[in-house]
C-alpha cells in the first residue's frame, strides 16, 4: 500500500512540475520560410490571393485527395473563404479566410481548425530585382493550456516542411508559367 502511495504522489508531482513549466514556455507559436521565385511579384500574387488559386499548390491536398473543400465570399482578396473537411489527421478541419490584402505585397488570413484553435497566416512578397521573395507565416496564440504550450514547442518541426513543400510547389508552379 504504501508503494502504490510513493508511485501516485511521484506521479502527481511530475504532472505539477509539467504544468507549472508550461506556464514558463512562450504564449505563441511562429513559424515562417521563404523561398526566392523567379518571377515579379505581381505574377504571384494571384495564387496566395485566392483560396481557390492555393489548390494549385498546397502541400496539404496531396495528403488526402478526398478532401471535401467548399468556396465562399468574391473568388479572391478580402473575404474569399475557404472550408475543408478531411478525415486525415494531419489535414483536418477547418476554415481559412482572407483578411487583409495589399496588390503584390501582402496577403493575410485568419485559420479557424474548430476545436483545435485558431491562427493567423501571411504572405509577404518582396521584390529583389527580378525576382520576389515570398515569406510564408504562421502565428497562433497558445493561451493558457497547458497542452498547447508543449506542443507549440514542436509546431515549427510539424509545421514547417509542409511549408517548405508548399513554397517549392508555389514556385515550380510560377515558374513553369513563364
Amino acid at each position: 500500500m504504501r508503494l502504490i502511495k510513493r508511485v501516485i504522489l511521484v506521479l502527481l508531482a511530475i504532472v505539477l512540475i509539467l504544468v507549472g513549466v508550461s506556464y514558463l514556455l512562450p504564449g505563441k507559436t511562429e513559424v515562417s520560410r521563404s523561398i526566392t521565385i523567379d518571377a515579379p511579384a505581381s505574377e504571384i500574387f494571384p495564387y496566395v490571393n485566392s483560396m481557390q488559386e492555393t489548390e494549385k499548390w498546397s502541400p496539404w491536398l496531396s495528403r488526402d485527395p478526398e478532401t471535401k473543400l467548399s468556396y465562399s465570399g468574391p473568388d479572391a482578396g478580402v473575404g474569399n473563404t475557404l472550408n475543408w473537411s478531411s478525415d486525415h489527421p494531419q489535414v483536418g478541419t477547418g476554415s481559412q479566410e482572407i483578411v487583409e490584402s495589399v496588390d503584390d505585397q501582402l496577403v493575410k488570413t485568419a485559420l479557424d481548425f474548430g476545436p483545435m484553435g485558431t491562427a493567423s497566416a501571411s504572405f509577404v512578397l518582396q521584390p529583389d530585382g527580378s525576382q520576389t521573395q515570398v515569406t510564408w507565416g504562421f502565428l497562433s496564440e497558445l493561451g493558457l493550456n497547458p497542452m498547447s504550450r508543449w506542443m507549440g514547442l514542436m509546431m515549427d518541426r510539424w509545421v514547417g516542411g509542409d511549408y517548405e513543400r508548399g513554397l517549392e510547389n508555389l514556385k515550380s508552379l510560377v515558374e513553369g508559367q513563364g
